[in-house]
């Protein structure tokens, strides 16, 4: 049985009616107090939030706290993440420390005894000068008391009366040579000689000044002398490093921890340090112990007396997610978080826990998981989104 299909002209009228009624029925369920002309009154306008009101190119944080921000934006921030690799890592110390020079390439010029400071023979060396070992820095001229000084010139005259004895005392003997044994004259001739070398000794140490030498070849860090001054026994008068050769000490409260002790770096403005463990004591200093690490590279100038936030790392190891100090953004409320890249222009914030890799990284043990990006850059920028 064919089915009856409807004719154009059916079909058109049909679609008119449809629209018909469309059209009648707002107007059809009008009634009361409403208005009833042809056009429908506006819809009130919603009330917009503080994040609407916001441009919408800007950063914006969310009412659950995380952060929509669109992709111009985060290359303006600079924002720059990292996927999070779980691994194996061994736990770092974090010490406080201070340059010293070595002691075997580094020297000090001390005063042996009471004197004025005198130029030497290119005058007093200027600070960061080189020296080489045994060059004269300085010259020491001894003082003394008058009393003392008056003893010295009548030792010295005495010496001088004994000496011209002796030598008139060898002349005779020479003149008479043959008529009195060889031994009387020899023992003479040595007598001269010994009152002459005492009567030097005496007469150097009244007027003759003392040469101050560089033990060691370096740099000279220090000088604490100028021209006239007069200096006691054992005062310091210079300092002598070689900045290719200098070490780090490091105070250790808990000598457990000092087991297993390895490599260790530091950072400085412009730079890193790399150093190595040397050695430590085996007797405390102010209830901790001292460590010594020698620096085996730098890439920034270091300072004799300069302090450094060491991270040493040793035998424990810890699982976690290695990232970047800069990742970590302190609360006011004392946590600590870093910014997790959920959607490419979301991020939400992590609590964590973490403990020091080295000087430029940490070891996040609660609060990432594997392949989570994490923001590295940035990340104190996004903290000041509101």
């Amino acid at each position: 049985m064919n089915k009856l299909r409807p004719r154009p002209h059916q079909t058109g009228a049909l679609a008119l009616l449809a629209l018909a009624a469309f059209i009648w029925t707002p107007l059809a369920q009008a009634h009361g107090d409403e208005p009833h002309d042809d056009q429908p009154p506006p819809r009130a306008a919603a009330p917009l939030s503080n994040a609407a009101l916001k441009d919408s190119t800007a950063p914006q944080r969310l009412p659950d706290g995380s952060l929509w921000v669109p992709k111009p934006a985060q290359h303006q921030l600079g924002l720059r993440t990292q996927a999070a690799q779980v691994q194996r890592h061994a736990i770092a110390l974090e010490l406080n420390g201070k340059v010293l020079p070595d002691p075997n390439a580094g020297g000090r010029v001390q005063a042996t005894q009471a004197g004025r400071i005198e130029a030497g023979p290119s005058g007093l060396p200027m600070l960061g000068a080189t020296v080489r070992k045994g060059q004269v820095l300085a010259y020491l001229r001894p003082v003394a008391s008058s009393l003392e000084r008056g003893n010295q010139q009548a030792t010295l005259a005495d010496l001088e009366a004994q000496y011209a004895v002796a030598e008139r005392k060898l002349a005779r003997y020479a003149q008479l040579e043959g008529s009195i044994p060889q031994k009387d004259i020899d023992a003479a001739r040595i007598e001269r000689d010994a009152l002459r070398q005492r009567r030097e000794a005496v007469r150097n140490s009244v007027s003759q000044p003392e040469a101050l030498t560089a033990p060691v070849n370096g740099v000279l860090a220090a000088s604490h002398v100028v021209l006239g001054q007069v200096v006691d026994a054992r005062e310091l008068l210079f300092d002598i490093v070689d900045p290719t050769r200098l070490m780090v000490e490091a105070l250790v409260y808990d000598p457990a921890q000092t087991t297993g002790l390895s490599e260790a770096s530091a950072v400085v403005p412009g730079g890193e340090v790399a150093l190595r463990f040397a050695g430590g004591g085996q007797q405390l200093r102010d209830q901790a112990m001292p460590v010594l690490f020698r620096v085996m590279r730098s890439t920034a100038p270091l300072a004799v007396g300069q302090t450094l936030a060491i991270t040493a790392r040793g035998q424990q190891t810890v699982e976690g997610v290695a990232i970047p100090r800069s990742a970590l953004v302190r609360r006011p409320s004392g946590d600590t978080i870093v910014w997790r890249h959920d959607a490419p222009e979301r991020f939400s914030a992590r609590v964590v826990r973490f403990v020091p890799l080295d000087a430029e990284r940490v070891v996040v043990t609660q609060g990432l998981q594997a392949h989570d990006r994490v923001v590295t850059q940035g990340a104190s920028l996004l903290a000041q989104v509101r």
